[in-house]
Order: C-alpha cells, then structure tokens, then sequence
C-alpha cells in the first residue's frame, strides 16, 4: 500500500540515563508486551551496559527511578533488585511530573521526530539512537538536576502538589 512508508511506528522502548547521558535504550519487540521477566532481562542488560559506561557505578550503588507499574513491583523484580542491592527511588502514583521522560524527554523528542516518516520500524529506532547519542551531555546534567528540584518541591509540599 502506498501510505505504507507514512506509517510512524509507536515503540515501547525503556531509556537508561543517568546526568552523563544514555546508558542503555531497550526497545521492545512489535507485538511483545513487557511483564516481570521481561524486565528482569532488560535489568540484566543495564547491569552489562553500566561496566563498561559507568566504571565503579555497580559498586557504589544504582539508584533506579521506575514506577508501581506490574513489571517493576512483581516479586520477580524485587528479587532481582534485592538479589543487586539496587536502590528504588519511590514514585508516588499519578506523578508524571516526576519522571524526567515527561518533563525533560518527551517535549524535544517529540519536536526533533515532527514531520518525520519513517518507512521501516529500523528506520525509527536508527532515528531514535542517532538522537540519543548525539545530545550534548547537558541535556541530560539538566534533566537529572530538574529531577531533584521536581522531588524537593514534592517533599516541600508533601506530595499535595500538581506541576504546571
């Protein structure tokens, strides 16, 4: 079909990051759904991912940002976590403010993808990697620091507080 190449694939794709930069970018499959094991795998190739990005950063400790949805609070994650002695960032429910991918991600990606095609999911996900690698180091120093301004203002008002 014609209109086939105007096709923008959606992906559901985790982002690792940290204030340096990206650390790992896992796309899942088309036709996948994410669940615990799922998770636990993507978990095993962060793990992989920081050795060589992040040199020490296993032994000083991961702080992870996710949130309550299944996958992330299923026993089988929480053993893996525990099993690493990963540290959870706790998230209150229904706090989009407070996942950088909303405030600080999704606006200049969505601008930078504007008015693109793309006529293969390959095509996408080379676009999306290309994007990634080539943001400056900044971009993502301020997204971490919005990060800790967004959560002392929670903390500040005691999660009665609605970003605007």
């Amino acid at each position: 079909m014609a209109n086939d190449k105007f096709l923008l694939y959606i992906l559901d794709c985790d982002l690792y990051r940290d204030a340096k930069g990206v650390i790992l970018l896992d796309i899942l499959p088309q036709g996948q759904c994410i669940n615990a094991a799922r998770y636990c795998s993507t978990l095993d190739r962060l793990k992989e991912a920081i050795r060589p990005k992040r040199p020490g950063l296993l032994r000083r400790g991961v702080v992870l940002q996710h949130d309550n949805a299944t996958p992330h609070s299923a026993n089988l994650t929480q053993q893996w976590l525990q099993r690493y002695g990963w540290e959870i960032l706790p998230h209150p429910a229904h706090s989009p403010d407070l996942a950088p991918s909303d405030f600080h991600l999704f606006g200049p990606l969505k601008r930078h993808l504007g008015g693109m095609a793309f006529e293969t999911e390959d095509d996408l996900i080379s676009e999306l990697r290309n994007w990634f690698d080539n943001l400056d180091v900044d971009f993502f120093r301020v997204g971490i620091n919005s990060l800790l301004s967004h959560w002392q203002k929670c903390i500040d008002l005691q999660g009665d507080y609605v970003e605007k």
